[in-house]
């Protein structure tokens, strides 16, 4: 399996004949481009154009972090796989509003699924969160009944906004609270963590669509507009909830994150370096941990499900399967 590879430090990233050189403080490392799939640069890194070029002939993605590791943009390399077919597939299902709105909702019954899954199993370990299941599968009903892409957008952050709020319950600890979904920036420990979590499956999902033929600019439950990427944020909707939320609630419960991994600027809270590093070595396990797919009758990693998801949405653009959503099962 092809890794992703993580810079943290200051420094230089350069080709050097048939492969990559990161030089830093701490000295030179050769990484072989074979075994590269991705590259996530939150410190200061210089490059220049034969880096790029080397990276499009490899086909590596490329993502940019700023200092708060905010995501700043991708490198997405000329595409390889992209075909006219099916970027006129997910336009023609784009303009479409009965058809868009279908995959819209099968999206959101996805990400509500999800999420009703993972507080079960918090319900199932004494935590009080059967309240805001009510709450959340009463409006789940609704969803089918949703005339618009904006009603079924306010309908999906009435049930999110819920299930935040069982967050505090499934956590238990005064030093991660909730309170209300804050971004830009976080203004609480929890919240940055979410924030940061999410910026990251955003980012695995810009770089599992690179290996499909979908286009990652026209999305179905995200408006397609000015801003460059909107399929892979609604991809990640039905993924948040076991990949993200889940890798958050046994980071703080293992006390892994605790109050000094946060630092207090530009008005928000911000993980540090170190708070970063712990969140992206257990994120990094967790899409490598391999679960039996019911179907395939092997084991595929927790990457390899984002991918499969990709390929079903394919199929359904192309008439041959109706989309149906990754449910977690545990």
């Amino acid at each position: 399996m092809k890794k992703t590879l993580y810079i943290f430090r200051n420094g230089n990233l350069k080709r050097k004949n048939q492969t990559l050189l990161l030089e830093t403080e701490n000295g030179s490392k050769y990484i072989p481009v074979e075994d590269t799939n991705e590259i996530l640069i939150f410190g200061e890194v210089d490059f220049n154009k034969r880096l790029l070029e080397f990276l499009s002939q490899k086909e590596i993605l490329l993502h940019l972090f700023n200092h708060y590791g905010y995501y700043v943009g991708s490198f997405y390399p000329r595409e390889h796989l992209n075909s006219g077919y099916m970027i006129l597939k997910q336009a023609i299902c784009y303009q479409d509003d009965e058809k868009r709105l279908q995959l819209a909702k099968a999206l959101i019954h996805g990400a509500v699924y999800n999420i009703l899954q993972v507080l079960k199993y918090y319900r199932n370990r004494g935590k009080n969160v059967a309240p805001y299941m009510e709450s959340i599968a009463s409006l789940q009903g609704l969803v089918e009944a949703s005339a618009t892409i904006e009603e079924l957008m306010a309908l999906e952050g009435n049930m999110r906004g819920y299930y935040y709020q069982s967050f505090d319950p499934i956590l238990e600890n005064k030093e991660f609270v909730f309170e209300n979904r804050s971004k830009q920036p976080p203004k609480n420990k929890l919240n940055a963590l979410v924030s940061f979590g999410n910026t990251l499956l955003y980012t695995t999902v810009l770089s599992e669509i690179y290996k499909t033929h979908l286009d990652p600019r026209i999305g179905f439950l995200h408006a397609t507009n000015f801003r460059r990427f909107t399929l892979n944020l609604d991809v990640a909707e039905v993924f948040k909830p076991v990949f993200v939320d889940r890798l958050i609630f046994s980071l703080v419960a293992k006390k892994m994150i605790a109050a000094k991994d946060f630092d207090q600027r530009a008005g928000g809270t911000f993980l540090t370096e170190r708070g970063k590093k712990i969140f992206i070595t257990e994120w990094d396990k967790r899409l490598k941990t391999t679960i039996k797919h019911r179907n395939l009758g092997r084991n595929v990693s927790n990457r390899r499900f984002i991918r499969l998801e990709l390929y079903k949405i394919q199929k359904h653009l192309m008439g041959e399967k109706t989309y149906i959503p990754y449910k977690a099962q545990w």
